[in-house]
């Protein structure tokens, strides 16, 4: 009998190992599809991290990330001997002495589990670091095509599953070593709080590196690992205290740590600097938006994925001009903002029509393009009237608002509530560029990219009002004229024909005509329309047109970004993406009543400093790969437009600004960037100031700044608020007090605070105005206005082409 019992126990191990094998074998090699694929040892050789790619400033600071998951690889010399010590104490103390499968745990599983189960205690895994990381790594249990016929069936897909982490783990050990598994394993292991991989984990809890992590961070990273929302340090701070102090003991029990430290260490509070990286925080987050497009094309054309290949990208932008324009935008806006609300109080709504009417249901209409109401209207099948109750709800929502900490505040508002507030909000693009390299070194597209999203720096097109001038006094200074050349305040009408419109137009000052005599220099620092306009007339509006369009980069910037917008068939005839949007070649267009952006005019305006040569703006410099490998290096496109004699015509012209008696820009002498040195910019002003511009350089920068409501209808309602010398100059103004205050900084870019060169030939034209008339300098000039504060530039009048 006994004999018998032994020999049966034999036949059945041998059977059970027999089976065992053959199972493995089948399992392997998926017989009849019954268990679905294992992972292909290609893919095992090149496991795909999914890590996020970077972009960085000039300056080598980290502006970004383009992530499905935020990860970022690290080496395992870069992971601190505690990690990898909280590590092996807490999941896998035998890490380093099996194969894969540590079968002493996997053994004493039921063991545990009964007491578990029976007594409460401690509930005890057997799984190994390198099982742990083909479930990671190749997520078995979810990718349909590893599933079979039976990996449905409850219990038995249990077993497949275990065994498939078994086979999976032994080829991991078979071709990694054990240093690199535990460095694939901590890089792609989730921690929460959209921290995937220990190098965003630790940035994201501790604001620290791998290789700094002592013995509690370490301990915490590692224990949330078991459940990352239950033991999140967030949101369950007593579950992550409990969690890390039992990884904490292990690694006492392990003599990774004495009983003493323990004690020391258990005691300490989480200290966690919590901040989870998204789109919405960080440095030129407009910038950031709008460079992805292009970066996108690229990778579409390579084959590459922006959001997992781990890509190095360098950007043009300098991380301390990006913080002194950001710096100087919230300066200037919140003083903006405040003008407006104190401007409109008590005054009903601000949306007006050109009669200063208020525009009737302008928020029913504005509201059908929200996203609340789109979805609204599909929860309500079109039901007008639900629709409309349910945006009057009130609810609890957290606004944008600049007298708030951190420029938010929680609030009860209705859907109708919370669209009249934000329309109340005045926007802003900003945009600096260095004008012989095209190299643009800060981009402020918006007052808060969290709230508004939308760029006003490439997307938005708004008229420019009187910072269009130039173009036209460029083209005057190439024909005939001179600086010196005399223009009459005086009415100037163009036929319906020549307007291109139902009845001639004749275009105002912002006062009336006064008749008197101004050079041209001093007409384009007072910016008069009448002289704009005999210009036009003398010249042609068609020529004008063309002239922006090919000397100033208009058409070929608008090519570029719009020819999405070209079809097939338009292209056969020869249709480009400048002619979708096209600068009509009106006589109105010398006051500026075509849409331009501030990136098209700032790099137009870098003509006139760079004598005569146009650059294209460029915002990257390179695209590397995960390895280092450069894939691609950016080289600005350059054409010479115009000669040296009038480029530098047209910046001494830009000087008289704030240089000439009633100049637009005479405030810019307030500041003491200005002393000693030479600006030369122009202000800009629609007729009903729904559109306020500064284009301003020096030697360095050419600054571009457009200031203005959402919609156009909302703005203020006189010039004193509403022109362009009040309403953008200062922020171009506090810019560059900023930069030329960091010494360090303008010795590093080379950017220095003077005057501008002089002409390296001769021109050939008589500056000084005065030798024509020695005894009357009035001849060709006003007469000087007496204070600063009455200076302002005369607004746009265009008739009935006004918006």
């Amino acid at each position: 009998m006994y004999l018998k019992t032994i020999k049966a126990l034999w036949i059945l191990f041998i059977v059970g190992i027999i089976s065992i094998i053959f199972f493995g074998v089948s399992l392997k090699n998926n017989w009849f599809n019954l268990y679905g694929k294992l992972p292909d040892p290609s893919v095992l050789e090149n496991p795909d991290r999914n890590e996020a790619s970077e972009l960085y400033s000039a300056d080598g600071e980290l502006l970004g990330k383009y992530f499905r998951e935020n990860r970022k690889k690290v080496e395992f010399e870069e992971l601190s001997e505690d990690l990898k010590n909280a590590l092996e104490a807490s999941e896998d103390v035998r890490f380093y002495e099996h194969s894969g499968i540590d079968f002493k745990a996997t053994l004493a599983v039921p063991y545990y589990l009964g007491k578990y189960i029976l007594a409460g205690g401690k509930k005890r895994g057997s799984s190994t670091i390198t099982q742990q990381l083909a479930k990671n790594l190749f997520k078995i249990r979810r990718d349909e095509d590893l599933e079979g016929r039976l990996s449905n069936v409850k219990g038995i897909n249990l077993v497949i599953n275990k065994f498939k982490e078994w086979i999976v783990a032994v080829e991991l050990e078979t071709a990694y070593t054990k240093r690199e598994i535990l460095t694939m394993y901590l890089n792609t292991v989730d921690f929460g709080s959209n921290s995937f991989g220990i190098h965003t984990a630790a940035q994201t809890f501790f604001a620290t590196t791998p290789d700094s992590l002592n013995i509690p961070q370490s301990a915490l990273l590692v224990g949330i690992l078991q459940a990352p929302s239950f033991f999140s340090p967030v949101y369950n701070p007593d579950r992550a205290i409990t969690v890390r102090n039992n990884v904490i003991a292990q690694m006492a029990k392990y003599n990774f740590i004495s009983e003493a430290d323990r004690d020391k260490y258990i005691i300490t509070d989480l200290n966690l600097e919590y901040n989870v990286e998204n789109h919405n925080k960080g440095l030129a987050p407009y910038f950031r938006a709008e460079v992805v497009k292009d970066i996108q094309r690229f990778c579409r054309e390579k084959g590459l994925d922006l959001y997992g290949d781990g890509l190095k990208i360098y950007s043009t932008i300098d991380s301390r001009v990006q913080r002194y324009a950001e710096a100087a935008i919230e300066k200037h806006m919140i003083e903006q903002q405040t003008l407006f609300d104190e401007h409109w109080k008590g005054e009903g709504d601000p949306w007006r029509d050109r009669e200063g009417e208020v525009i009737p249901n302008f928020l029913p209409m504005s509201i059908r393009r929200t996203p609340v109401y789109k979805s609204l209207r599909s929860q309500y099948a079109g039901d007008s009237l639900k629709i409309d109750k349910a945006l009057k709800v009130k609810k609890k929502m957290r606004v944008f608002s600049w007298n708030s900490p951190n420029y938010e505040k929680d609030t009860v508002m209705s859907s109708y509530d919370s669209l009249r507030y934000y329309k109340m909000f005045l926007q802003v693009g900003m945009m600096s560029m260095e004008p012989k390299t095209g190299n643009i070194k800060a981009w402020v597209g918006g007052i808060n990219y969290k709230y508004f999203k939308y760029d006003h720096v490439r997307l938005g097109y708004r008229q420019p009002g009187s910072t269009f001038k130039p173009f036209l006094y460029a083209k005057a200074l190439e024909d005939r004229f001179q600086p010196c050349s005399p223009v009459t305040d005086l009415p100037i009408t163009f036929t319906a024909e020549e307007a291109m419109a139902d009845k001639p137009w004749t275009p105002k000052n912002a006062d009336s005509y006064s008749g008197k005599t101004y050079t041209l220099r001093q007409a384009m620092s007072r910016s008069i329309n009448t002289a704009a306009a005999y210009l036009v007339k003398e010249l042609g509006a068609p020529n004008l047109s063309r002239y922006a369009r090919d000397k100033f980069g208009f058409k070929f910037i608008r090519d570029k970004m719009f020819n999405y917008m070209v079809s097939d068939d338009d292209r056969k005839r020869g249709i480009t993406g400048y002619d979708k949007k096209p600068i009509a070649g009106v006589p109105s267009l010398c006051l500026g009543t075509e849409d331009v952006s501030v990136y098209e005019m700032v790099t137009a305006y870098s003509v006139f400093i760079n004598k005569g040569t146009w650059t294209e703006p460029q915002f990257l410099t390179r695209i590397e790969d995960k390895y280092g490998k450069v894939l691609k290096e950016f080289t600005p496109k350059k054409e010479e437009v115009l000669n040296e004699k009038t480029a530098w015509l047209m910046t001494y012209m830009l000087r008289g600004t704030s240089e000439e008696s009633g100049g637009t820009a005479l405030r810019l002498n307030r500041y003491k960037f200005k002393h000693n040195s030479h600006v030369a910019g122009k202000t800009g002003t629609t007729a009903n100031f729904s559109d306020a511009w500064f284009m301003g350089f020096t030697n360095d920068l050419v600054t571009g700044v457009w200031c203005g409501a959402e919609d156009r209808s909302v703005h203020f309602r006189s010039i004193k608020y509403g022109q362009g010398a009040r309403q953008a100059l200062p922020a171009f103004a506090y810019f560059m007090e900023d930069v030329y205050e960091d010494k360090k900084l303008c010795k590093e870019l080379n950017y220095y605070k003077g005057f501008f060169p002089e002409p390296s030939m001769s021109l050939g034209v008589e500056l000084d105005c005065s030798k024509y008339n020695p005894d009357v300098f009035g001849e060709f000039g006003a007469e000087p206005d007496s204070t600063l504060e009455e200076q302002y530039e005369a607004p746009t009048e265009v008739g009935d082409g006004i918006l």
